[in-house]
């Protein structure tokens, strides 16, 4: 391939973007899959419309929100790519269908983390390592709300059990934050450290989780001990918001620590700013999102608006 390619054109864009602190890791997955299937169509010059739409048409998956979601990648690498080649076509938007909102998250009951770490905890090797780490692995997310992607690369030099602080550092978006923990999350992660130097040798540099074999838990083998875990469990979409997933152990997070928030009566437009640092939400809005996209909290927010829409009411 040359330089001109639209591979070397979709690295360029990625460069241009991660320079600007994004982290990109699903465009460049689709983008790049974009490029090759450009290529492997024997497709030169600029974007078409016709390249994009037919592009994001082949996804393995059947809903129609799957190729508008698609679309919407090239979309947005089109506006790029047209302000350096004119003859750029750029899709226009809702081409496909909108691309829908955020889905309502699954929230874990207590009886579903229970059994979660129930099952993370009967792993094989039984008595092996691996049971341990992800035990602690999966505690570790509900307390926090880390970022799975977050959890994985933390290092053992990241994990000061004697402050209780995490630092989460290259975060989704190139920023490096500190996470204070609670004590009875920095006595397991403590207590995680000592029945993991008992099977192998750790430094500062080492990957904090991690199992005899490997020497740190990549995403795909968490997601995949997940899907183990779930299938186990039986778990399904019936009966529920969604068909859990790990990314709803930091919504979780988030929603239990809002909703103790209106137990205790805070000032919740004070403790926003607070949630959304503490998460790493690149904007608070995105925080905000949980007082609209999750019914529990929905009903206490509209509860705790009626008296005030009461009182402000004139006789």
């Amino acid at each position: 391939m040359t330089d001109s390619s639209l591979l070397a054109d979709v690295e360029e864009y990625l460069a241009y973007r991660r320079g600007l602190g994004y982290g990109l890791a699903t465009a460049a997955c689709h983008l790049r899959s974009f490029a090759q299937h450009a290529e492997q169509n024997g497709h030169r010059g600029p974007i078409t419309v016709d390249l994009a739409v037919r592009w994001a048409l082949c996804s393995r998956s059947q809903k129609p929100a799957q190729a508008a979601r698609r679309l919407a990648f090239i979309r947005q690498f089109a506006r790029h790519r047209a302000l350096i080649d004119p003859a750029t076509e750029i899709p226009p938007a809702d081409l496909l269908g909108r691309v829908p909102h955020r889905r309502q998250a699954h929230i874990y009951s207590d009886v579903e983390i229970s059994a979660l770490l129930q099952q993370a905890g009967r792993m094989r090797p039984h008595g092996g390592l691996c049971p341990k780490t992800y035990v602690a692995f999966f505690g570790l997310l509900l307390s926090t709300g880390l970022r799975l992607s977050e959890a994985c690369r933390l290092t053992c030099d990241d994990v000061d059990v004697q402050q209780g602080l995490l630092t989460i550092r290259q975060t989704k978006f190139r920023k490096t934050r500190c996470v204070p923990l609670h004590p009875s999350t920095t006595q397991a992660l403590k207590q995680y450290a000592a029945d993991r130097d008992a099977f192998v040798h750790s430094d500062p540099a080492s990957f904090f989780f991690r199992t005899q074999r490997a020497p740190r838990l990549m995403p795909d083998t968490v997601q995949s001990a997940f899907g183990c875990i779930r299938r186990r469990l039986g778990w399904t979409a019936q009966g529920r918001a969604r068909r859990p997933r790990i990314h709803d152990t930091r919504h979780t997070f988030a929603v239990r620590r809002l909703l103790r928030w209106y137990e205790e009566g805070a000032d919740i437009g004070q403790k926003m700013l607070a949630l959304s640092t503490y998460l790493g939400h690149a904007r608070i809005s995105d925080t905000y999102w949980y007082l609209t996209g999750v019914p529990e909290l929905m009903a206490i927010a509209s509860k705790r608006f009626e008296p005030n829409k009461t009182q402000g009411r004139q006789p």
